[in-house]
């Protein structure tokens, strides 16, 4: 800082409005907010990340306008298991002087994908981590190749984002020689927890599918048809949220039928042309349950292209993008099933933690909102 001049001049107009301009300065100083700080609870939330829409031509990266976006751990049950250091097998490690290698499975064209590399890439800046990255470009073979490459390249820890949940055993094998811990955030992986991998950090997608029934039945008075668009296959966010949903609708409404079900492959593309095909086979179709907000955006644009109006079909999607939110400001979504995809704070404090020796939690499940007609429009600007 520049030491105070005690030597008054009064008609100097050149240093009064260096002093105004340096009052301005110090206030904007004050007023900005400090990203993924500002209230965020490391042990119990996932921070607001940063997350472009595809729909925004910008290019401009979004830091999120309400700071308590973040999601909050569950409740754990009783039977909660847990995992340390001692059981997994390795020795205490400094994370601050660690190098982390983050695998990303699809192309980040999904604001999903790209809110959650951002919040990784983001909290591990914050930390002063060493961050590898790899992204798979919806490729398993490349994405197992990238994983194997991050070891390679001396990775200490992983965080994964799984592309499917079977066929990791070759990455497996490999950390588990060289005592690796592995947090996978979003999808789980088909392998023993604090044996294969430390932890999985993520929502509960049968609860998710439920809560997606729930607004169906509620938009449908629990009758008619209605379309599952199913996510990608191999992985259990797809089965897990396709068994809640029909289990929900078995249970509660047993007048709404399933009658069309075919894969979106979670992409808005493939969900648009699925849903054209829909709408040909099942003209009369009253719903349609779209496993994420993609693919739900992509039946909305196949309903425009239609001729359909907003709300003659009524669409349910999981996921809590700020296109989808918008989508039920405008009429054409009807609910919207947060999964917050801001990892980071949540996925670095576990393996923190862990690398400390502590006790963590084998499954950490996420607490996740909704978007309503009562709330989408105030609550917008949470959405990714």
């Amino acid at each position: 800082m520049k030491p105070t001049v005690r030597l008054r001049r009064k008609s100097d107009p050149r240093q009064t409005e260096q002093r105004e301009t340096d009052h301005r300065e110090t206030d904007r100083r004050k007023s900005t907010p400090t990203l993924l700080t500002a209230g965020l609870c490391l042990s119990l939330a996932l921070a607001a990340g940063c997350a472009k829409s595809e729909d925004d031509p910008s290019g401009a990266e979004d830091t999120g306008k309400d700071t308590n976006a973040g999601q909050e751990v569950a409740q754990p049950s009783g039977d909660q298991k847990m995992c340390d250091l001692k059981t997994f097998g390795g020795k205490e490690l400094d994370l601050k002087g660690a190098t982390v290698g983050f695998s990303q499975s699809e192309k980040e064209a999904n604001p999903f994908r790209i809110a959650e590399t951002a919040s990784i890439k983001a909290e591990a800046k914050e930390r002063g981590i060493k961050l590898l990255t790899a992204n798979a470009q919806s490729q398993f073979s490349k994405q197992i190749s990238d994983v194997q490459d991050l070891i390679s390249k001396g990775a200490d820890v992983l965080v994964i984002a799984p592309l499917n949940s079977d066929g990791w055993g070759p990455v497996l094998r490999t950390a588990a020689q060289k005592k690796i811990p592995i947090v996978t955030i979003d999808r789980k992986i088909n392998a023993t927890a604090c044996k294969d991998y430390v932890s999985f950090i993520g929502s509960d997608f049968v609860e998710q599918g439920r809560r997606a029934a729930d607004r169906m039945i509620e938009a449908t008075g629990g009758k008619g048809e209605v379309a599952i668009l199913l996510g990608a296959p191999g992985n259990n966010v797809t089965t897990e949220r396709t068994k809640g949903f029909k289990d929900r609708i078995a249970e509660k409404a047993p007048d709404l039928k399933v009658v069309f079900e075919q894969t979106g492959e979670f992409a808005r593309e493939k969900g648009q042309q699925v849903t054209e095909q829909l709408i040909q086979s099942k003209p009369g179709i009253t719903g349609i349950y779209a496993e994420n907000d993609e693919m739900g955006l992509g039946a909305v644009n196949a309903l425009k292209g239609a001729g359909k109006k907003p709300g003659e079909v009524q669409i349910v999607t999981i996921d809590g993008t700020r296109n989808a939110v918008q989508g039920i400001v405008d009429g054409w979504i009807h609910g919207v099933v947060e999964s917050n995809p801001r990892f980071g704070p949540l996925a670095f404090q576990t393996l923190d933690s862990f690398t400390k020796g502590e006790e963590v939690g084998q499954d950490i499940v996420i607490k996740d909102t909704e978007y309503t007609e009562a709330n989408a429009k105030t609550e917008l600007g949470k959405a990714y």
